[in-house]
């Protein structure tokens, strides 16, 4: 009786390479397989020298091959693909496009620009919280860090010394808590300040849309610097058919200066789609609020620019905690009274359709 030879390609495709987020049979990192006498042997092709995943998918690979039945030892090849099985690499993750914008008018992802008038208001842990919010409900979800002076995402989502790995021309972004995040922070040393002028300003957001390798996105977000200047201008022009959500406080001074962003980003054809107030309040244990930064500002900002609040986001000290932690308080404190308060919002984007404006139909008149 004759032993049918057994098959280790089926236990490695579920073997997913952890900055790809594909199996990494469809990644051409699988060489030769072979079982004999219950000794695999599996030629393995790390995508470049020094792979920071290296030890995860080293040890997913043993795990998976050494559950196939017929199996008791495994014998590992490592090795790293050639310049040209990177470039072969490359050009099959961007799908045969050429390098620029993968978010153009004809992507489907759902883009939506988080902006505010001035600093301070909470935007960036917003950015954070509502991406890993969107992620927890299943879609692929990616952060744009755009506040290249104030940069803070990768600290709030616990990743602040998480450096991208580059595979020939393309840049892999860091992963947190499912949400694939880019940031200038992660190309500086420690707290350097970053002090650039217009054109690299561009340019970096160029990069960020054009070189890091998001795949396919279902939502991506992009945390503004406040204000009403040259990042928020660029982006304007790359994305004019993001979504803008504006973010104040209730404070009038505030809600005035929120304002000014929503027109910039309506000057480069952007739609706003709503506000978000944040620091709405602190409940009391005896069930009040105390209004520490005012009332009525978030939507005195949405009346004025004819759309409605998303969300009223009250002051949290788990909010706060979870920030400085690096674990959004979606995750860590779910029923905090912010983070319900984000995850509706959370829940209420992650059902926007994706809007026609700006988009290709691809019709013909015949």
């Amino acid at each position: 009786m004759t032993t049918a030879p057994i098959d280790l390609l089926p236990a490695l495709s579920r073997v997913i390479d952890p900055e790809i987020r594909r199996p990494i049979t469809e990644l051409d990192m699988v060489g030769a397989t072979s079982v004999v006498d219950g000794v695999a042997s599996v030629d393995l092709k790390l995508t470049i020298v020094g792979c920071p995943a290296a030890d995860r998918i080293e040890g997913d690979v043993r795990a998976a091959v050494l559950a196939v039945p017929g199996v008791s030892s495994l014998e590992l090849s490592i090795g790293v693909m050639t310049a040209a099985e990177r470039e072969a690499l490359t050009t099959r993750l961007r799908g045969g496009r050429s390098r620029g914008n993968q978010f153009g008018a004809d992507s489907l992802t759902r883009i939506y620009a988080i902006t505010s008038g001035k600093g301070g208001v909470g935007k960036s842990s917003l950015t954070a919280n509502l991406g890993v919010a969107l992620a927890a409900r299943g879609l692929r979800v990616g952060i744009v860090d755009a506040d290249v002076f104030g940069f803070s995402i990768p600290g709030i989502l616990g990743i602040a010394d998480a450096k991208p790995t580059k595979v020939g021309e393309l840049i892999l972004p860091p992963v947190a808590h499912d949400v694939k995040v880019i940031s200038i922070g992660m190309f500086v040393e420690g707290n350097t300040a970053v002090s650039w002028r217009g054109p690299m300003l561009h340019r970096t957001m160029q990069q960020f849309l054009g070189d890091v390798h998001f795949g396919d996105l279902d939502v991506l977000l992009l945390d503004l610097p406040p204000g009403t200047g040259d990042v928020a201008i660029s982006l304007g022009q790359l994305l004019p058919h993001a979504e803008v959500i504006v973010v104040t406080t209730p404070q009038a001074a505030a809600a005035g200066v929120a304002e000014r962003s929503a027109t910039v980003a309506r000057q480069t054809g952007q739609t706003v789609i709503g506000v978000i107030e944040n620091m709405a309040g602190l409940p009391q244990a005896d069930g009040s609020v105390l209004h520490l930064f005012g009332e009525g500002g978030g939507q005195d900002v949405a009346t004025r620019l004819g759309v409605p609040v998303l969300a009223s986001i009250p002051l949290s000290v788990p909010l706060r905690e979870g920030g400085d932690a690096g674990l959004p308080v979606v995750l860590s404190h779910p029923l905090d009274p912010a983070a319900v308060a984000i995850l509706a919002a959370a829940s209420a984007l992650a059902v926007r359709p994706r809007g026609l404006a700006g988009r290709p139909l691809g019709l013909s008149l015949s």
